[in-house]
């Protein structure tokens, strides 16, 4: 399946603004072209208008008739037009009195104006015609009608020039097309060349993009890019040093376990073999555990937290469940486990495999530091959530409490085999659910760690 090809931003550029700048130079032309032909409707109107109140002015009423005394002159003077042929024609009460008789009283596209004249268009000789028709009163109510008529040829010529004078527009709207297609290209070439850059310093190196000469609406993107090519070199700075741990922290064992096999083969009897076969078995196991180890540091990375699904953990029954696979472990060297916990289900939000986790981490500890017929004691109480591993080993000094926290740091009274992981492991499974790790002194003789949840939040406690 081919993938879709997105338009490019230059073609989405040109079409978001020269579309709408097309549209307002259009829109502008042909509104300017519109009010221009009104005006000049108006104009050719009122002059019309004049003509005919002029004749109007000549009408006498005498016992209610209506006469006009017109010399060949005066109606040279009203239909004299060097390019129109004007007509005239008073009428009262639908007679005609002088002039040209039948004049049009009525036509299409009237438009009135005041002191009673109106103009309209209409047919007359056999031409179109505009009319303009004004009402004359006399005493008594007696009301007579002039019309005078011009042919339309002034009108068609001015129209004509007036396309002709909107024939700038079509150029204008070609050069604010060509004005936003350069603008749109020579913006790009600026991203271009920011992009050309970008990727010649940060393909190799991962350096930050520098933001001296960066336009102020590139900033963001640009200071986003910092952050991910900042995170990406993180990222692999911890690949590199985990790697590099788990290299360093295999080499020992990985060389026992090779050692403990020849020695194996070489053995003189079955009693000897069986003595360092079951030094590797122990090797083996402790290999393991620290594999297991290394495995939940790197779920612990902080690029993966984002995709992690909390969901609600009975802290009591996890506790249980976990001290319960230790119980061998503390009978071989004769540790008293204990369990204790509120008669209430206390609820958290968290993954119950790491939480499983960082109680394993903190039961191993004890029962590996802790002297033979000693004792350990899980609890877990309400308010705040808080999980407490108690044992009566040596502890752990003061001045070493916030070290050993610390991935592969071991306090001055470690004994036997470690890696120094462990509570390393807590203090980050602990943060990723947004609680805090306390290492004190415990009543039973030895150190009390704690791992308290924050209340209210990422806890709750029911009633079972």
């Amino acid at each position: 399946m081919n993938p879709v090809r997105s338009p490019g931003l230059q073609r989405e550029l040109n079409l978001r603004l020269m579309l709408p700048v097309l549209v307002i130079v259009a829109l502008t032309g042909a509104f300017g072209a519109y009010a221009a032909q009104q005006l000049m409707e108006r104009v050719f109107d009122r002059w019309l208008l004049d003509a005919a109140r002029s004749l109007a002015g000549q009408v006498q009423f005498v016992d209610g008739r209506a006469s006009v005394e017109l010399s060949r002159q005066a109606e040279a003077l009203i239909t004299y037009d060097v390019v129109d042929r004007t007509y005239f024609e008073v009428t009262q009460g639908g007679e005609h009195l002088v002039g040209q008789a039948g004049v049009p009283g009525q036509g299409v596209r009237e438009k009135v104006y005041s002191h009673n004249g109106r103009t309209y268009d209409a047919r007359f000789a056999d031409e179109d015609v505009r009319v303009a028709r004004v009402a004359v009163a006399g005493p008594g109510g007696a009301e007579a009608v002039v019309l005078v008529a011009e042919t339309r040829i002034k009108r068609e010529r001015a129209e004509e020039d007036l396309l002709l004078t909107m024939a700038p527009v079509a150029a204008f709207v070609l050069i604010a097309a060509l004005i936003v297609g350069f603008t749109v290209r020579r913006t790009m070439r600026i991203l271009e060349r920011i992009a050309a850059r970008w990727n010649e310093r940060s393909h190799a190196a991962l350096e930050p993009i520098p933001l001296d000469d960066m336009p102020r609406e590139l900033m963001p993107f640009a200071s986003a890019l910092n952050d991910l090519l900042d995170r990406i070199r993180k990222m692999l700075e911890r690949e590199r040093q985990f790697a590099a741990t788990v290299a360093h922290q295999l080499r020992t064992p990985l060389t026992g376990l090779r050692l403990g096999l020849a020695r194996a083969v070489d053995a003189p009897d079955a009693e000897s073999m069986r003595a360092v076969l079951h030094e590797l078995g122990g090797t083996t196991q402790r290999t393991a555990r620290l594999v297991q180890q290394l495995l939940a540091l790197s779920r612990l990375d902080p690029e993966v937290r984002a995709d992690l699904r909390l969901a609600d953990v009975d802290l009591a029954a996890l506790a249980r469940e976990v001290g319960e696979t230790y119980l061998d472990a503390a009978l071989e060297k004769g540790i008293e486990l204990e369990f204790e916990s509120a008669a209430t289900t206390i609820t958290v939000k968290g993954l119950p495999d790491l939480l499983g986790e960082a109680l394993g981490n903190l039961i191993d500890n004890a029962i590996r530091y802790t002297p033979a017929g000693g004792r350990v004691l899980i609890s877990v109480s309400p308010s705040p959530v808080t999980v407490r591993l108690e044992d009566s080993g040596p502890g752990i000094d003061g001045d070493e409490r916030d070290a050993v926290f610390e991935r592969f740091v071991r306090g001055r009274t470690s004994t036997g085999e470690g890696s120094g992981l462990g509570l390393a492991i807590v203090k980050e499974i602990a943060a990723l659910h947004g609680a805090r790790v306390s290492l004190a002194d415990s009543a039973l003789g030895g150190a009390c760690v704690a791992i308290i949840f924050p209340d209210p939040g990422t806890a709750s406690s029911a009633h079972a």
